[in-house]
């Protein structure tokens, strides 16, 4: 047999650890052969131990290739001039990209077959290979980065009291079958790539700037620090009817928790595009990447009909009790509104979602009772309670801003991590000055 190299003969004299590159290669592209015991110019040297040879190239990608590339491999020992060689015969694999553990889904570690030489794949080529696989499912489809760990989503699911280990996430969809994280794991993971960014706007329009942020990290995570932070501006003001006093926040919280998760789950993570999420004096704004799934309109979702992008992530939110049914978001929104004399509005486009809360106490009298004017944050209201006070207490800033205890408590904590303020005594004693 004359031997020689090609874009689908690969030749080694002896086996070495290039052997793994070589065999991924082919099976991330149309198949191939690898001979070994013979070398470049097609020189046959033969081997001592073919079958401990073929044991040890055996052993070599079932420890260090993923997926599973052992039923694509075919073995068969050869005599030529008298030696003896071995013959591997490389299909094309069904769970492309194949490639190193050590490495990962990145070109270091995903090789193609390239003229008579194996090379490292693009991100390019790596995420076809992944989509073709896959389908064009997002979710579904497995993560480019596989180094991922799941802090947060431990914590969101040891509070519920729900188990979250490697036989859950298989489970759920965070995890292929065989060990390897998808995109729905990489959206849950503190590695996330997909960031919200959220502004607090002077007045009604984007003209000058009072606070803006970006949240990064697990879902979870930002999921829970945009809520903080816009339940830390979510003011309370007051009005009386006769002797009765009557509290009412800017935004009714169902609505903006509903907003916010319809945000999360609903978005199109295709794209890298961040989320945004604008507050004004009169108003919040939810904008998604992702307009209306195919063959639903806006009037479907106004009665409550939704087609759902991202299944499997709702489904985990709906596992964690974060979400009821799909479609119930905006009609608990709306319904939320009832009464008021406000309304929503929903605005799609081909590329976006957008949903627009508006401020019940845009109007309300700055000098009532309770009330605090739009023109600064909470934190700067502390600072000028403080210095005006000199100290003050928890409850000082509860009547102040209107707030909670708990949403006052984490307001504070925060200031004096951040050291705007500082804190003395314990218990009851418990009182605050600038620093």
């Amino acid at each position: 047999m004359h031997f020689q190299e090609s874009e689908t003969v690969e030749l080694k004299s002896v086996v070495v650890d290039d052997i793994k590159k070589e065999i991924i290669a082919f099976a991330n592209c149309e198949g191939g052969k690898l001979y070994i015991g013979v070398q470049d110019d097609g020189t046959v040297v033969g081997l001592d131990d073919p079958d401990g040879a073929a044991l040890q190239i055996s052993n070599m990608v079932r420890d260090a290739v993923k997926p599973d590339l052992t039923m694509f491999l075919h073995y068969e020992t050869l005599n030529e001039d008298g030696k003896q060689i071995i013959a591997i015969d490389v299909q094309r694999g069904t769970e492309r990209p194949y490639y190193l553990a050590r490495k990962g889904l990145r070109p270091e570690g995903v090789f193609v077959r390239q003229g008579y030489s194996s090379v490292p794949a693009s991100n390019t080529a790596i995420r076809r290979m992944i989509k073709e696989t896959d389908g064009d499912h997002f979710e579904e489809m497995r993560s480019l980065e596989q180094n991922l760990t799941f802090e947060a989503a431990k914590k969101e699911f040891s509070e519920r009291n729900i188990r979250f280990g490697e036989a859950q996430m298989k489970t759920l969809g965070l995890m292929t079958h065989d060990g390897i994280y998808t995109n729905l794991g990489l959206l849950l993971s503190d590695q996330c790539v997909h960031t919200i960014k959220a502004a607090a706007f002077e007045g009604t329009t984007p003209n000058k700037f009072k606070d803006r942020r970006e949240f990064s990290g697990s879902l979870f995570r930002q999921m829970n620090e945009v809520y903080d932070y816009f339940d830390f501006r979510n003011q309370t003001h007051s009005t009386f009817q006769k002797l009765r006093r009557i509290d009412r926040r800017d935004y009714p919280e169902t609505a903006v928790r509903e907003a916010l998760l319809n945000s999360l789950v609903h978005r199109e993570y295709s794209f890298r595009a961040s989320t945004l999420i604008s507050l004004y004096a009169d108003r919040i704004e939810f904008t998604s990447i992702g307009g209306l799934v195919s063959g639903v309109t806006l009037k479907d979702v106004m009665m409550g009909i939704s087609v759902c992008r991202n299944v499997k992530l709702a489904n985990v939110f709906y596992r964690l009790e974060l979400i009821e049914a799909c479609g119930t978001g905006i009609l608990k929104i709306m319904e939320a509104y009832s009464g008021t004399g406000k309304e929503p509005q929903i605005e799609t486009s081909d590329n976006a979602f957008k949903i627009t809360l508006p401020n019940l106490n845009a109007h309300a009298d700055p000098n009532e009772p309770g009330a605090r004017q739009n023109g600064g944050s909470p934190e700067e209201a502390v600072i000028a309670l403080a210095k005006k006070q000199n100290s003050f207490t928890r409850k000082d800033v509860e009547e102040e801003l209107g707030i909670s205890q708990s949403t006052c408590g984490r307001m504070l904590k925060q200031m004096a991590q951040r050291g705007q303020i500082i804190q003395e005594g314990k218990g009851r004693n418990t009182h605050y000055l600038l620093l």
